[in-house]
């Protein structure tokens, strides 16, 4: 057991030298990455889901009120729910939760859009015989897809921002 300790240092030193050779960057590494993403406003459809994926990106960019938008980032949602799992009285007890964000990140000024995409979250949940219940898994399904999909479009444009600092 003791031989292999003084090993595990060294592979992860050599992990290192071998990443360091062949060009990788992290993301974040990029110079002022943070306060372009910062410098994002987001604007989404009104009601639950528009609101919950506004918080979501909203934390995800790190969003500054006192930092003058760069860029405006437009959502516009499409929520759709299955029935699944249909017993023989006809009633679901899962649903199929499916959340398409597609978004348009511009300048701040008018302008011609800079990246496009377009985000879809599917997931599922169990449905109870009680309402209230089924409300709040129906609810809960919601504010994980929005989860989802903010983790999603904030990766692809920090991704875009990172390629247009270089």
């Amino acid at each position: 057991m003791r031989a292999r300790a003084p090993a595990i240092p060294g592979l992860v030193l050599a992990a290192c030298v071998l990443l360091a050779g062949c060009g990788f960057t992290p993301l974040y590494a990029t110079p002022d990455l943070g306060s372009g993403l910062a410098a994002v406003a987001v604007t989404t459809p009104e009601g639950r889901a528009g609101a919950l994926l506004r918080e979501q990106l909203d934390d995800a960019l790190g969003r500054r009120a006192s930092l003058a938008p760069a860029y405006r980032l437009d959502v516009a949602l499409s929520e759709l729910r299955y029935p699944r799992g249909v017993r023989v009285d006809n009633v679901a007890t899962r649903y199929e939760y499916v959340m398409t964000a597609a978004y348009t990140l511009s300048a701040a000024t008018p302008g011609e859009p800079l990246k496009t995409g377009k985000v879809r979250v599917e997931l599922t949940y169990d449905s109870a015989d009680q309402p209230y219940a089924s409300v709040i898994a129906q609810q809960d399904a919601q504010a994980r897809a929005a989860q989802e999909a903010a983790r999603r479009i904030h990766l692809e444009i920090a991704a875009f921002l990172a390629g247009q600092e270089s």
